[in-house]
């Protein structure tokens, strides 16, 4: 499912995100930078040793930040680490906000055209999948809406079909683009 303003594409996938084809995956990264389970791990996996050792030369990041590493070995050629919101630590929203406004802004600043973002936050650190769409959507069209810049189109790459159908009821709900 795909919709298409300006010339700018927000699409909905399903599927592993360590092998999307774009120009950049977003790993969703705890402040450390430490590639562990979950989305971190498969790019660890996958990608091979190369991204963590960029991600130790970078030492870590605040949560709701985000930095660029190389992609290793994944069709991607980088990875951007944006670091989403634990449950119950407070902010949560404005946090994830601003995770995925940073990893936004990582991509245009490195002048890339494609990005692909996993459900940030919504695995071990506990938040819930509806308000990650929502939040998720909403920041990523409005971000499309008033950039000028080199993004030309924004995955979202759902690993489940739960997590799918949560995104996909919500994309088709809001008016994007």
């Amino acid at each position: 499912m795909k919709t298409e303003s300006n010339g700018r594409i927000i699409e909905l996938v399903q599927g592993d995100i360590t092998e999307m084809d774009t120009d950049a995956i977003v790993n969703a990264a705890n402040s450390s930078l430490i590639l562990g389970a979950g989305v971190a791990g498969a790019i660890r996996s996958k990608g091979g040793p190369t991204i963590q050792e960029e991600c130790n030369r970078i030492g870590g990041t605040y949560v709701g930040g985000a930095v660029i590493t190389s992609g290793g070995n994944l069709k991607a050629g980088h990875v951007i680490h944006a670091v989403g919101p634990q449950m119950g630590e407070g902010n949560e929203d404005e946090k994830l906000i601003n995770a995925t406004l940073n990893s936004l802004k990582r991509a245009e600043e490195n002048e890339l055209t494609s990005i692909a973002f996993p459900a940030i936050s919504t695995g071990i650190f506990g938040f819930p999948v509806d308000r990650c769409a929502k939040i998720m959507l909403s920041t990523i069209s409005e971000y499309l809406r008033h950039s000028h810049g080199s993004l030309k189109r924004v995955v979202l790459c759902l690993y489940g079909q739960q997590s799918y159908d949560i995104f996909l009821a919500e994309f088709k709900g809001m008016h994007l683009g």
